[in-house]
């Protein structure tokens, strides 16, 4: 009787042999879950309920044209079409070696995925899936396809089946013994919480790493997330009166504001439009903040799995297997840091590329982060506060040479154009104090750059606006690019950068000295270097 080999490794990573109970029976194919076909078109047609809503206020009944009521149930008629049709049309099945997607009508799109393949199984919900109990869940191999996800989406399933197939595409790797020198989890005010939960949903034991503590929403006004929310809903509001031909002006609102406005002095205006501008920060951030990271937890799984929770009205749950997890960043935004807060994100293989891939800790406070970052990776203390070499002042200069150089030019060209009459005088004269806080940033970059290397990890930090410490297992270390451009080389120094099969790829030592730089590249990886440096005999 002959038998197939099976590979040992997949991507670098140890595969144990598959047990007698993980042989899979290849299942027939499975639909969507039939409340698909009225939770697929409710978030659509609640937004056309908005629109409607917004078009009553405005102009009444007497102004809402009747093309625009037909065109708004038309539209919700042909959602609730097609939802039909996307869930008649979509098959879906796993194989022993295989995840396979059939979708469309017209034009019929088929998929398949190797399951050696896979990195990710995650499940979101939003308020009209979590109604239903449903579930939109993600398969991705952590790749690029032509700069999008390489993934099967499965919208929408029941949370059983979505549970059942995280589990199943995700029980390949063999979970690790647990430590037994584990740190306690510990909450954000000292207290001691409980070793072992079990999951409402699975029924599984988990142990919680990290947990949301309301208290860390007064860090939510030193984000940028009011700012961004402001921002946005500004310009939403106009591009629908524009497109709705909705005269703004002409609204008693802001007939009534406009006139304040002239007939007020422009320092109390100032002063009014900023101090409301802080109001509607401050509430955006709040309201952004428990949308996004209410509900957050951190647990980790006997099955060698972490699992990220969050979300108030759409609940995302992210699993990351710890065998693919080769580090940690700490993220610490200017207004952050000055509060004592960070964010902390995994350095793992088959993440996304998005803003919130990997998240492991929301803005909290940052000695949360060092310890989440201490149970993560399982060590004692948190690599993150390890201390680091700090740069030559060579580096210092190299950082403000740019300032000397890019700030007179942006600055002489904004007064060239306002001496030809092309743009006002403003623009150039209010340069003119970006340069003080320019140079400080500068000064701050310096002042914050810094490596250490510990005997798993290489620890690096840089940046200003937002400073970032990045652990990187060294065993995760899979090739080095050494930066040294003509300037960095007349004062001994270059930037080194480890390459790694991660989120972000490539890791850098900004601004170190040569020497250091390169003796920091051959101790964290021996002979990984070695053969490319020549060494001076004299």
């Amino acid at each position: 009787m002959s038998h197939e080999a099976r590979p040992s490794e997949v991507d670098g990573f140890p595969v144990a042999p598959e047990a007698p109970d993980a042989v899979l029976v290849e299942q027939d194919w499975q639909r969507l879950h039939k409340r698909t076909v009225v939770v697929a078109p409710l978030s659509q047609i609640a937004s056309l309920l908005g629109i409607a809503f917004l078009l009553l206020v405005v102009r009444g009944f007497s102004g809402l044209r009747p093309w625009e009521m037909g065109i708004g149930i038309a539209a919700a008629v042909a959602l609730i079409v097609l939802g039909v049709l996307r869930w008649y049309t979509t098959r879906y099945r796993v194989t022993a070696t295989h995840v396979e997607l059939h979708t469309g009508l017209v034009f019929r799109k088929e998929r398949s995925v190797a399951r050696d393949r896979l990195r990710t199984v995650d499940a979101t919900a939003d308020i009209f899936h979590r109604i239903f109990g449903l579930s939109v869940v993600k398969i991705g191999t952590g790749r690029q396809d032509q700069g999008n996800e390489d993934e099967l989406s499965l919208d929408a399933i029941d949370n059983a089946e979505a549970e059942r197939l995280r589990t199943l595409l995700l029980r390949r790797l063999p979970a690790p013994v647990a430590s037994t020198e584990a740190l306690p989890p510990v909450r954000a005010d000292g207290t001691v919480a409980d070793a072992v939960v079990t999951d409402p949903e699975t029924g599984q034991p988990e142990r919680v790493l990290s947990q949301l503590d309301p208290r860390w929403l007064r860090y939510a006004p030193f984000t940028l997330f009011g700012l961004i929310a402001v921002g946005a809903l500004g310009a939403a509001g106009a591009w629908l009166a524009r497109t709705l031909d909705i005269d703004v002006r002409h609204l008693p609102v802001l007939e009534a504001l406009l006139n304040w406005v002239r007939h007020t002095p422009i320092a109390l205006v100032v002063a009014a439009a900023l101090g409301v501008l802080l109001v509607l920060a401050v509430l955006g951030s709040l309201v952004v903040y428990v949308l996004s990271y209410w509900n957050y937890k951190l647990t980790r799984r006997d099955d060698g799995t972490l699992h990220v929770n969050y979300g108030l009205l759409t609940l995302r749950s992210v699993t990351i297997e710890e065998n693919r997890v080769k580090g940690v960043e700490l993220h610490e935004q200017l207004l952050l840091r000055q509060v004592g807060a960070a964010t902390v994100k995994a350095v793992a293989t088959g993440l996304g590329t998005g803003e919130d891939s990997g998240m492991l800790l929301p803005p909290a406070p940052v000695t949360e982060a060092h310890r989440v970052t201490a149970e993560v990776l399982e060590v004692e203390p948190a690599p993150t506060q390890t201390p680091l070499r700090k740069h030559p002042r060579a580096a210092l200069r190299r950082l403000l040479l740019w300032d000397f150089i890019l700030l007179p030019l942006i600055i002489g060209t904004l007064a060239v154009l306002a001496w030809q009459d092309v743009l006002p005088t403003w623009p150039w004269v209010a340069a003119l104090a970006l340069i003080p806080i320019v140079l400080l940033i500068s000064w701050d970059e310096y002042r914050n750059l810094g490596h250490a290397l510990t005997e798993k990890y290489l620890v690096s930090r840089s940046g200003s606006v937002v400073r970032t410490t990045v652990v990187l297992q060294r065993t995760g270390i899979i090739g080095w690019k050494i930066r040294q451009s003509l300037l960095q080389r007349r004062v001994g120094l270059l930037t080194v950068g480890a390459t790694s099969a991660t989120g972000a790829g490539l890791y850098e030592v900004q601004y170190v000295d040569q020497t250091d730089g390169l003796t920091l590249a051959e101790d964290a990886v021996p002979e990984l270097l070695t053969p490319f440096l020549e060494r001076d005999t004299a």
